[in-house]
């Protein structure tokens, strides 16, 4: 039984739970878009040969990187392909079907396991870091995590740290009165290490569980950010001594490449616990994920599947294969 097939037997059980259910849901539907482009190619590609060949490889290969991911994996995931053709003696693509799948999963999964689950504090408030440039659903991203803590319970708080950017306090405090948590903010131009340090001390006043802090992205000018990001983790470090408990980088699907190039800078900058890949559902090159992970190996902690605050999933790698490829297999 190949690792797709596994994953539909698991899903289709009896034992799901209705969240669990919702979730798988969320995933289908916004991968949709994903799965129809390259499903469908993968679907033509194994009915125009009858025999593997290289020709046949050298269509893989295109598919693969127009599905955004990226050259190096597809170079290495060509080769372990290949390799298990001359080992097995396949010739019929349709015996390959699960292979790939198989080998695609084994991509992310290889090498060191990184975890999605956000680190936690157990002795206070969890702090946890938004980066990453202007225009990349960061700010909605802040409401729509700060929306799920608040639905199991928790008292949180939305620091904005972005003090530069017109309009962005304002609008993360919009958001804090949408979903109904704290908000802690200056007027524009401030010191962001300063409202980072009096918002963090805020939250210990409120005993609030979550704190969540917005930042710049002004990443056209490294040197000044960089020290910004240190000044802020400074702060942030003497107040609460273990936080911030994670850094997380935002970045949009629909940029592609351009996303992997602007977390390999961001990771020069600062240092990094993990992504939130949004606006997932936007995209028909839904592979960034596997680039991510082989680029710069760093856990996908939440995916943006859509407008609302359920589409914003904690990222499940077997959620995402079976949402990428489950049409392709019942083709």
């Amino acid at each position: 039984m190949g690792f797709l097939d596994k994953l539909k037997a698991k899903f289709k059980t009896k034992e799901t739970t209705p969240n669990q259910e919702e979730s798988l849901q969320v995933y289908e539907k916004g991968l949709s878009k994903s799965r129809k482009q390259f499903s469908s190619r993968l679907s033509d590609l194994t009915k125009k040969y009858k025999k593997i060949n290289a020709a046949y490889f050298e269509e893989l290969e295109e598919i693969l990187i127009m599905a955004d991911i990226g050259v190096n994996t597809v170079m290495d995931f060509m080769d372990r392909l290949q390799e298990r053709v001359r080992k097995e003696k396949i010739e019929d693509p349709n015996e390959l079907k699960e292979i790939i799948v198989d080998e695609l999963f084994i991509i992310y999964v290889h090498g060191e396991v990184l975890s999605t689950k956000l680190a936690v504090n157990k002795n206070g408030p969890s702090v946890y870091l938004f980066v990453g440039v202007n225009g990349v659903g960061k700010t909605t991203t802040i409401a729509k995590i700060a929306s799920k803590y608040k639905e199991q319970g928790k008292k949180v708080l939305l620091v904005a740290g972005d003090t530069f950017r017109a309009g962005a306090t304002e609008q993360l405090r919009l958001w804090s009165e949408r979903v109904g948590v704290s908000f802690y903010g200056k007027e524009e131009g401030v010191d962001p290490a300063s409202v980072v340090y009096e918002g963090i001390n805020f939250g210990l006043e409120q005993q609030v569980d979550i704190i969540l802090i917005d930042t710049a992205g002004r990443l056209q000018n490294k040197v000044n950010l960089m020290k910004e990001l240190e000044k802020i983790n400074r702060v942030i470090g003497k107040i609460i001594p273990s936080a911030p408990h994670e850094t997380l980088l935002v970045i949009d699907a629909t940029t592609g490449q351009n996303g992997i190039s602007q977390a390999k800078a961001f990771q020069e900058i600062t240092p990094l616990t993990g992504i939130v890949l949004t606006k997932l559902d936007g995209t028909a090159k839904g592979g960034i994920v596997l680039a991510i992970k082989e680029s710069v190996n760093l856990p996908v902690k939440f995916i943006g599947l859509g407008e609302t605050a359920k589409d914003l999933q904690e990222f499940d790698i077997e959620k995402y294969i079976y949402g990428l490829f489950k049409d392709f297999m019942e083709d």
